[in-house]
């Protein structure tokens, strides 16, 4: 099997989509965050030192799908058309589920941009709740569905 990021010498590289007409492409991405009861209470009451939690999430979970080419070396730097981002609260666990849709009408894929955008949010709560519990976990990130391209639609199936 041929790796597409490899050329003919085995050097890394970009791959080359110049030829590949554009579609219109959405993927959504999701995970969790699990945490202290008291971590939990402190973000849903807007308590913490730091400010608020989850809307600071929200618009870093963005930050970090426009800027996926930045920080993924072989993904290509695209032109989304649409990032949301929507934060679900879970008492049960206690966390949150952090989901990100990122839209396009282009040659590749966006599956990195919203992977990246949710463990960019993620990471981000982590940041700001730190101080209260050092222990929260960050979980399950994955691929729930994309659509458009050459490959066709997935769908993760529930587990």
């Amino acid at each position: 099997m041929k790796l597409t990021h490899l050329d003919e010498k085995d050097r890394p590289k970009m791959v080359d989509v110049s030829d590949k007409e554009e579609t219109f492409r959405v993927a959504v991405a999701s995970g969790t965050i699990t945490m202290s009861s008291h971590a939990y209470e402190m973000i849903i009451s807007e308590q913490t030192k730091k400010g608020p939690v989850l809307q600071t999430a929200i618009v870093a979970a963005i930050m970090g799908t426009k800027r996926t080419s930045d920080l993924i070396p072989m993904c290509h730097p695209l032109m989304l058309t649409s990032v949301n981002c929507d934060v679900e609260e879970l008492p049960e666990l206690p966390g949150f589920r952090l989901r990100v849709t990122a839209k396009l009408k282009g040659q590749t894929g966006v599956e990195m941009e919203a992977l990246t955008g949710v463990s960019i949010g993620l990471l981000t709560i982590y940041d700001m709740a730190k101080a209260i519990d050092k222990s929260m976990i960050i979980n399950a990130v994955c691929l729930e569905s994309k659509s458009g391209g050459k490959s066709g639609n997935y769908a993760r199936t529930p587990a």
